[in-house]
């Protein structure tokens, strides 16, 4: 199952169910040597340079895409509630990022959603950027790197 949704018209929303316990979903989301692994669109690799997780802490990472261009990205945690919840706020372009698991049993449901300031930033990240697209291919690598990591 997986679901999009475009709630206001300046937030971006996903869910999808992982064939994977919250605590095995939870660890690939925090860990830096887990999460460079499997996060962002078809073809970016990651170097993370800082990974402060806790509230406040910094999150600092480069993104390296498929034609060579770096994106920088800088993130402060703002919420962590283990197992359940993870917020940060994302600069340039600004948006906060909330990150609800659920767990079902040997399952995981990932409700991920980003929140814009603006419909015009909206428009200009999720419709010219494509990130609708990218946070799709996000959650087929991570759930890929799930697969993965359990058949080890």
């Amino acid at each position: 199952m997986e679901k999009t949704n475009h709630a206001e018209n300046k937030e971006l929303r996903s869910t999808k169910i992982f064939n994977a316990p919250a605590d095995i979903v939870w660890e690939v989301w925090t860990n830096p040597e887990h999460i460079t692994n499997w996060w962002g669109p078809n073809g970016f690799t990651n170097t993370i340079h800082k990974m402060d997780f806790e509230e406040n802490g910094e999150w600092n990472l480069t993104m390296h895409g498929p034609d060579g261009t770096n994106y920088p990205n800088r993130s402060i945690f703002k919420e962590i509630i283990p197992f359940k919840k993870i917020v940060f706020e994302h600069f340039n372009p600004h948006f906060i990022t909330t990150v609800l698991f659920e767990s079902k049993g040997k399952e995981t449901l990932l409700d991920w959603s980003l929140l814009f300031d603006s419909e015009e930033m909206y428009n200009i990240i999720v419709k010219a950027h494509k990130a609708d697209e990218g946070q799709k291919q996000n959650l087929e690598k991570l759930e890929k790197y799930l697969a993965e990591m359990l058949n080890k």
